[in-house]
């Protein structure tokens, strides 16, 4: 659920595209190091139209991680198509998330739920909430299709789609750390790889 906002935001601007822009500098600098100059300067909105249209800086922040969170719940969809066996799809689930977390004009960013929100998360209750429920819906989503590949037999039938969901995540976000700390192309798929077998057993 996205925050409240104060009535009567001006409309000359797309607010989704302004989130999108504010998201970059988050991500790059992280919460407390983004300035409103460089937010402003980022949106190309004055700081009154800012304040005006989504409160303080935590709001903005606040949208940028929900707007992650959809992004990022309709990317996993996509890629745990149940046509495709279990296998393939945490295998683009990880292919996808690298071309994510590699990203960035000096260095790879990692995710920008676990970057800039776990550092947040002690001192702001609003973004603990939206970590921990962001976690959980990633993780249900995965348990659907772990229960999904126990009815099919792709996995054992005394396996537990609750923990292998977890471990799947636990995965990704390994991968989103290592990435930020400058782990390679090649030693984050080959981390992937050993996930995938790892959940599903080896070829």
């Amino acid at each position: 659920m996205r925050s409240e906002k104060k009535q009567g935001r001006p409309r000359a601007f797309d607010a989704k595209t302004v989130i999108g822009q504010a998201r970059e500098v988050f991500w790059d600098k992280g919460f407390s190091a983004a300035s409103l100059d460089t937010l402003s300067a980022a949106t190309k909105l004055n700081r009154p139209s800012l304040y005006g249209a989504f409160g303080d800086k935590e709001e903005l922040y606040l949208d940028a991680l929900e707007d992650y969170r959809e992004d990022s719940m309709d990317v996993l969809s996509e890629a745990l198509d149940p046509a495709l066996p279990l296998r393939d799809n945490l295998a683009s689930v990880y292919a996808t998330a690298l071309k994510i977390y590699l990203h960035g004009e000096t260095a790879a960013r990692g995710c920008f739920l676990i970057s800039t929100a776990t550092a947040e998360a002690i001192q702001h209750a609003r973004v603990r909430e939206v970590l921990g429920r962001s976690l959980n819906d990633f993780d249900d989503a995965i348990k659907e299709r772990m229960e999904l590949a126990v009815e099919r037999g792709e996995l054992p039938a005394d396996a537990d789609p609750a923990i292998l969901a977890r471990l799947a995540s636990a995965v990704m976000h390994s991968l989103a750390v290592r990435a930020r700390a400058g782990d390679t192309r090649e030693t984050l798929e080959a981390l992937a790889r050993s996930g995938v077998d790892l959940i599903c057993g080896r070829k």
